[in-house]
């Protein structure tokens, strides 16, 4: 069943990039480059910046005396949203052809999604949304998904082009989260936040979203409740950022932290906020 939450954050919002902390930046940024399909956008000897069309889409920092991915809050996985089947095809025969990291693929109802993960074991989804006809929406809104197995010779069938990266139209459909506290994120995230919960998987899982889509947002507690929250020092996830579209619908999100007493910083038209799992996020006008 949806959210009952009164504030609604606006429905146009999506996520922008994601920020990680690595270790080896030249190993990882060739890697989302040449394996994943990104485009360097900017690139020094402590950060890069990779996506599409001059849209930063991931952003890729290196850390000193880094630790490893350990059972710990962050990121589940960052989603790659094409534009259609035909780029979906494109680039599951470019994973095939340099026998890339894949671990999965999958039929959600609503979308086909692959499944890869990088050299320091950050999960990778890279998807295409199917038409909104055919997605599963009940009566009270809440949409559901199903795990198939992917219909992968009609995705090969669909392409129609040799692989030169990711086309334009590609951006961060999603972001899904490991966190601690389940229940402390869906109060968060649907009365804090004001997404909407669209998808209840009780608890074990939740997604969110804004508007009408399926999910920009996942929450899993696959790893245990309570798990301990990143710090400074591990791999992983930094940072990942909402662009809402305009001035207005910043300050009416503004107004609703101060209202609910939610701790940010504001830098401008940016917001820092904690969510109750220690990760951070970034939230920013387009």
């Amino acid at each position: 069943m949806l959210t009952a939450s009164k504030f609604k954050i606006a429905k146009e919002t999506k996520i922008g990039y994601v920020a990680l902390k690595v270790a080896n930046l030249e190993k990882m940024t060739r890697f989302y480059q040449e394996v994943i399909g990104l485009q360097v956008l900017t690139q020094n000897e402590q950060e890069s910046r990779l996506g599409v069309g001059g849209d930063v889409l991931l952003q890729l920092r290196k850390i000193a005396n880094p630790l490893p991915l350990t059972r710990k809050t962050g990121l589940y996985h960052v989603a790659f949203l094409v534009p259609n089947r035909q780029e979906l095809g494109n680039a599951l025969f470019h994973y095939l052809r340099v026998s890339a990291p894949l671990t999965g693929a999958s039929d959600h109802g609503y979308s086909e999604a692959l499944y890869l993960t990088d050299p320091e074991g950050n999960g990778i989804e890279v998807y295409r949304d199917k038409p909104r006809t055919q997605w599963d929406i009940r009566a009270d809104g809440s949409i559901i998904g199903v795990t198939e197995a992917m219909d992968t010779e009609g995705i090969l069938a669909a392409r129609a082009a040799q692989w030169s990266g990711f086309g334009l139209g590609t951006t961060v459909g999603h972001v899904h989260l490991k966190v601690a506290d389940l229940h402390a994120s869906d109060q968060f995230y649907t009365e804090k936040l004001g997404l909407t919960l669209t998808s209840n998987f009780g608890s074990q899982a939740k997604f969110f979203a804004a508007g009408a889509y399926h999910h920009h947002l996942g929450a899993n507690n696959w790893l245990g409740s309570h798990v301990p929250a990143m710090s400074a020092a591990d791999l992983g996830l930094d940072y990942y950022s909402f662009l809402l579209p305009n001035h207005t619908a910043f300050e009416e999100l503004v107004a609703h932290l101060e209202a609910t007493e939610v701790h940010f910083e504001r830098q401008g038209e940016q917001l820092w906020v904690m969510d109750p799992n220690g990760i951070k996020l970034l939230i920013a006008v387009e």
